[in-house]
């Protein structure tokens, strides 16, 4: 893709990918919870931000002004504590769709301005033994962007990640998770010093790689270079 094309052919990619399917490389990590099953949506957004550009990016498939919507979980929070994801959670009972659910809980973590999200479709449901979630991956497209900050009580930190960072296969890795005598992996990528050197790992960085993987975006990387969780 060349600056040419920018985010424009960016945003034509992800819905022609959504549109002939995306496969999902997802291994659940963790063993199953004791909670009843609950149905959730998480908002897979990307967006332009010129203001800051990808500190790598040249040669790679993603435009440099290209990012994505990640937040940091809070501590308290009882699953994934700590952990980068996207903005999300459980359906209501005034939620219409999918779509409207992570919408909304995009609003209330991050700030953001639904008005300004136009939904380029749905991921598979993934299920996620470990909280008792049915997640429905939602991608759309911040067509008019919003301030964003975040809500101090799920989320303790927002961020627009540069997709061409993310996609530096020096940012590209396995996660480790060792639970007792069991060990799981997965697609992992570190997140540059500005934003912390936070690992993005599990659900999130599962559902990222194999969407690049679709989008044809990904570069070669090092699968044996291994994040401890």
């Amino acid at each position: 893709m060349t600056a040419a094309g920018g985010t424009a052919e960016a945003r034509a990619q992800l819905a022609s990918a959504l549109e002939r399917g995306v496969g999902i490389d997802f291994i659940p990590q963790g063993d199953p919870g004791d909670l009843a099953l609950r149905r959730s949506a998480v908002l897979i957004l990307f967006g332009e931000l010129d203001a800051v550009p990808a500190r790598t990016g040249d040669g790679l498939a993603a435009p440099r002004e290209l990012d994505v919507l990640l937040t940091r979980r809070s501590d308290t929070m009882r699953h994934h504590p700590g952990q980068i994801a996207f903005p999300g959670g459980g359906v209501e009972a005034e939620d219409r769709d999918s779509s409207a659910t992570a919408l909304r809980e995009a609003s209330e973590e991050t700030g953001l301005d639904p008005r300004g999200v136009e939904i380029l479709g749905e991921l598979t449901q993934l299920h996620i033994p470990v909280s008792s979630n049915l997640v429905t991956p939602v991608v759309g497209w911040w067509r008019l962007p919003s301030e964003i900050a975040a809500d101090h009580s799920e989320s303790v930190e927002v961020m627009r990640v540069p997709v061409a960072e993310l996609l530096d296969p020096a940012a590209r890795g396995t996660s480790v998770l060792r639970r007792g005598p069991v060990t799981h992996r997965g697609a992992a990528f570190r997140l540059s010093p500005r934003f912390g050197e936070h690992l993005v790992w599990g659900f999130t960085g599962m559902l990222l790689s194999s969407l690049f993987d679709g989008l044809g975006w990904a570069e070669p990387w090092d699968r044996s270079r291994l994040f401890e969780v």
